[in-house]
């Protein structure tokens, strides 16, 4: 296998992860509307792990993905605005991670039956989480990929791809252990 499809896969990989977290941002509100709407069923609380799920785990490892295999080499760019770009995205994973730490205990509680928290805070946090994720996105796609893409064309990036992999396996592990 030559080194250019691998490089591509991993960058599919990362674009495919972009549209699961928009499709999980939708499913977010939708479960917002159903909670005003229904309350807590047995619906809504599975549907609050599984987002819960996905961004404690799958989207936290994306930003990992990318601190560790993107944006080092858009760093050591001679384009100032490459790395302006790439401190930016930096900077946007510690802001979504506090955000999600705002948004994580109402789904908590949602998971086992608890309805304490405030849906309209709860949709007003999702509101400030979704639009900086959507910003985020579109920078990484329209500047950070792109040019990363340059910088590793030719490069065997297997082992990326294998650690990225192997990373998830062990997250799936310790998951499964705690069920």
């Amino acid at each position: 296998m030559s080194a250019a499809p691998v490089s591509i896969a991993v960058f599919e990989f990362l674009d495919s992860t972009h549209q699961e977290i928009q499709q999980q941002l939708k499913l977010l509100h939708t479960l917002v509307d159903a909670i005003e709407n229904e309350g807590l069923n047995t619906a809504n609380r599975g549907t609050a792990r599984r987002v819960l799920d996905y961004f404690n785990g799958e989207a936290r490892q994306h930003h990992l993905d990318e601190e560790k295999h993107i944006f080092p080499a858009l760093l050591a760019s001679q384009n100032a605005e490459v790395v302006q770009a790439t401190e930016h995205l930096i900077q946007d994973h510690g802001w979504l991670e506090e955000n999600w730490i705002q948004i994580a205990p109402s789904l908590e509680a949602a998971t086992g039956g608890n309805l304490w928290f405030d849906t309209a805070e709860l949709r007003h946090a999702l509101g400030v989480f979704e639009a900086l994720y959507l910003d985020h996105i579109l920078l990484e796609e329209s500047v950070a990929y792109p040019e990363a893409r340059k910088r590793l064309e030719g490069l065997n990036t297997l082992g990326m791809g294998r650690e990225m992999a192997r990373r998830r396996a062990l997250r799936s592990d310790e998951v499964r252990a705690r069920a």
